[in-house]
Order: structure tokens, then C-alpha cells, then sequence
């Protein structure tokens, strides 16, 4: 049987630089990541365990800070990585099977700020993983690695070529697919029950898209006041994870 839902490889033609403590060491202790090469001041990389066949090349603040875009704090550290190996929908639904653990779903959230935060509540609220587009979500890079502070490197990220077969195929293998957005009637907590939640995010502004609301067992909404029109992407997910841990 053929698998569906699965991550294309990607072609990069250059590799991904992390920077950063918690996002190098994190890299550092994936036994799935390959790291290429390091960068660091002496006093951070004495830190470190790192192995002896990974080449170091000792530099000062001022020399890795040109080795980042606009001078990002990298805390004395780079590293250079391959990105991740692709996971097929199909096997992270499998690892999935028999416990209640969520899954998050993002429709064309393009900030990589946003999916690394996200990534981050996901790890802190022991969420089964992350869905995304391929073709509309952020490249593993080290801006959403900073964001994720660690996460990317234990939460599986599954990018898929088409969201609605891939919410077909969540709704499949039991899970009840909540679409959060503002226009919905029913409250999150309301939704919840003792459902095992896909949660279903939309991108920044413009939100779910027709077609993936369709495509959601039911529609809910965070119960915010009317002192702000909405939340930012990453706070929202952050929220509905805590509501779905917080049921017991």
C-alpha cells in the first residue's frame, strides 16, 4: 500500500546554520541530526561535548556575529546541519496509536518566529507532532530553531503537498479535527470533550482557508474579550495545547 501524506525531499542548496545554546546543543544530542561543522568562542565550545570527528573552528563574538543574519545573538555558537530526514504522515500516526496525545495542523503559516514558538508549546504539552504544507510553511533554518529553543530537534514535523488529503487521512486514524478560528460559535473547551483533537491553525491575518475548514470535524474559538481582535498564531496554539492538557 502506498503512503500518503508524506514530506517531499527537499533540495537545499545550502545547509541550515544554527545559533544559539539551547538550538547547537539540541542538534548536538539528536542522534538524528547530522552536524557538519562548528563555529564557537572557546570558552562556550569548553562547554560542550563534542565529537572529535566534527570539525571546529575557534572564532571570536565579533567573527560568528558575520556568520549569522544581522548579528542574531549566538551566544558563541554556530553550527552548520543537514536538514532533518523527511517523516511520512503515515509513521507519525502510527507512533500515535492507542495514546491521546494532540496533533497540531498549520495551513499556511509562513513565520518562522510563529512555527518555532509553536514547535516549543508542542514539546511542553507533549503534542504527537506538527503538520504542515510544504509549499507554505518556513525551511528548517536558525531563526525557527532559536524560536523553538531545542524543540525542533524532538518534535516530528511532517510536511505534507496537500493539507485536505492530509486532514483525511489525521481524521482516519481517529482523530477529531477542531479548526480554531474567531468566527466559530462553540467555545474550544466546548469542542474538546473527550475527543483526541487535531488542532487546525490558520496562517497570520487571513486564517484556515475555505477548503481546510471544510475539511475540520467541527469549528471552535478561544474565548478572548472583545479588547483584541485576535491572538497571534503561536500564542493560540500555546492555549489550546494547555486546554487540552488541562483536562486531565
Amino acid at each position: 500500500m502506498a503512503r500518503r501524506g508524506h514530506r517531499p525531499s527537499q533540495t537545499q542548496g545550502n545547509r541550515p546554520r544554527f545559533w544559539g545554546r539551547h538550538a547547537v546543543t539540541a542538534a548536538l544530542a539528536n542522534p538524528e541530526r547530522v552536524v557538519r561543522k562548528m563555529w564557537g568562542t572557546r570558552e562556550a565550545l569548553s562547554t560542550l561535548d563534542i565529537p572529535s570527528s566534527l570539525p571546529v573552528v575557534f572564532a571570536e563574538a565579533p567573527d560568528l556575529g558575520r556568520l549569522v543574519p544581522n548579528d542574531a545573538p549566538h551566544q558563541g555558537l554556530v553550527a552548520e546541519v543537514d536538514p532533518l530526514e523527511e517523516i511520512w504522515l503515515g509513521d507519525l500516526l502510527a507512533q500515535g496509536e492507542g495514546d491521546r496525545r494532540p496533533l497540531i495542523v498549520l495551513d499556511q503559516v509562513t513565520d518562522p518566529h510563529n512555527v518555532g514558538a509553536i514547535m516549543r508549546s508542542a514539546a511542553a504539552f507533549d503534542a504527537l507532532g506538527i503538520v504542515t504544507q510544504d509549499r507554505h510553511a518556513p525551511p528548517e533554518s536558525g531563526v525557527l530553531a532559536r524560536s523553538a529553543s531545542g524543540a525542533l530537534e524532538v518534535v516530528p514535523w511532517v510536511r505534507v503537498v496537500n493539507l485536505a488529503r492530509a486532514l483525511d487521512e489525521i481524521g482516519e486514524a481517529g482523530f477529531w479535527r477542531i479548526g480554531l478560528t474567531g468566527h466559530a460559535s462553540a467555545t474550544l473547551g466546548e469542542q474538546l470533550g473527550e475527543t483526541r483533537p487535531a488542532i487546525v491553525l490558520g496562517a497570520e491575518g487571513e486564517g484556515m482557508r475555505q477548503n481546510t475548514e471544510a475539511h475540520c470535524d467541527q469549528l471552535a474559538r478561544l474565548p478572548i474579550s472583545g479588547k483584541v481582535e485576535s491572538l497571534n498564531v503561536s500564542n493560540a496554539a500555546a492555549i489550546a495545547l494547555y486546554a487540552v492538557a488541562a483536562r486531565g
